[in-house]
């Protein structure tokens, strides 16, 4: 299976969990990635660092749009910050429409672009090459539909960054490609725990830094203590796999239960959220995770990866 990866890397280490299970996917082939949200190329050259850590430098990569269509406002990842990256890694700025070059040879070939970030690079494509993505399917995570369950925390579409940092970029590609949603809710059973790290760190140098980053990343924002806070949740939540099941939502993991819907965006203020409607878009949504099983296949994922890597 051929896919396009496009990320906004470097913030919350989700997107790094992501692209490790993509390499290890036995009978997934990456055949580009772009960066969203990317000033300066600062994105493109964390990629860089991953991949190179991973021994899949040959990927073809892009640093794409720096700025939302919606606000002109630009999101910078962590920049300086040793718990996250190390000192000392070059931006790698692309040319202007590099990117849409790179998303257009992808869906040339006939991949599935997986949009773990605000989906900004895909909304300028078919804005500058009108139709590009009418035969394209696109994996979106994002896209607010209910509250999540009981014991869980009430989170609404504020929650939803992917979307609501674009929201105009969002209506243009849920409009234009033949979608799938996998809601932010849907994905918080996938949980990344401490009790994970000894063998995660097991995996190879991939592991190691996602480890590193997840902790990081949990005592900035409080993770723990959210886990604490909710029934259901573990008491030692470091992460949730939002964009891990993303990808396993666009590969057919079995694991995902993916249902056709019939939904319209719906703008609550400055938030957009998505309503069932019988004249809304037709579109396809996760809407279960058997988190046991995904965890598994995301374990087998990254140390896959790892293991070819160290026989190569």
């Amino acid at each position: 299976m051929l896919v396009h990866l496009d990320t906004d890397i470097g913030g919350d280490p989700d997107d790094l969990c992501a692209l490790a299970m993509l390499l290890g996917e036995p009978k997934v082939e990456i055949v580009g990635i772009t960066t969203a949200s990317d000033r300066g190329g600062i994105r493109a050259g964390y990629l860089e660092y991953c991949l190179a850590l991973a021994g899949a430098a040959e990927i073809p990569i892009a640093a794409g749009a720096a700025a939302s269509l919606t606000t002109g406002l630009v999101a910078d990842p962590y920049i300086n910050d040793v718990r996250y990256w190390p000192t000392g890694l070059t931006p790698i700025p692309s040319p202007p429409g590099a990117a849409l070059d790179l998303l257009l040879r992808s869906i040339e070939r006939g991949a599935t672009i997986i949009a773990i970030g605000p989906v900004t690079n895909l909304a300028l494509l078919e804005l500058v090459r009108p139709g590009s993505l009418a035969h394209t399917r696109v994996v979106m995570m994002g896209g607010w539909v209910k509250l999540p369950g009981t014991g869980f925390p009430q989170w609404g579409p504020e929650m939803d960054w992917n979307v609501q940092w674009d929201t105009q970029a969002t209506r243009i590609v849920v409009a234009s490609a033949q979608v799938t949603l996998t809601p932010l809710e849907v994905t918080l059973v996938a949980q990344l725990r401490a009790t994970d790290l000894l063998r995660l760190r097991a995996t190879g140098p991939v592991g190691e830094l996602i480890a590193t980053q997840s902790l990081a990343h949990a005592a900035d924002i409080g993770m723990t203590e959210l886990g604490r806070a909710h029934a259901a949740l573990p008491d030692d939540l470091l992460n949730f796999h939002y964009d891990p099941v993303t990808c396993a939502t666009a590969i057919g993991d079995p694991s995902i239960t993916v249902v056709p819907q019939r939904l319209r965006p719906v703008m609550d203020g400055k938030y957009l959220r998505f309503e069932p409607h019988p004249d809304g878009l037709s579109l396809h949504v996760a809407q279960y995770v058997e988190a046991d099983a995904f965890a598994k296949r995301w374990f087998a994922a990254v140390q896959a990866a790892q293991v070819s890597t160290s026989s190569s």
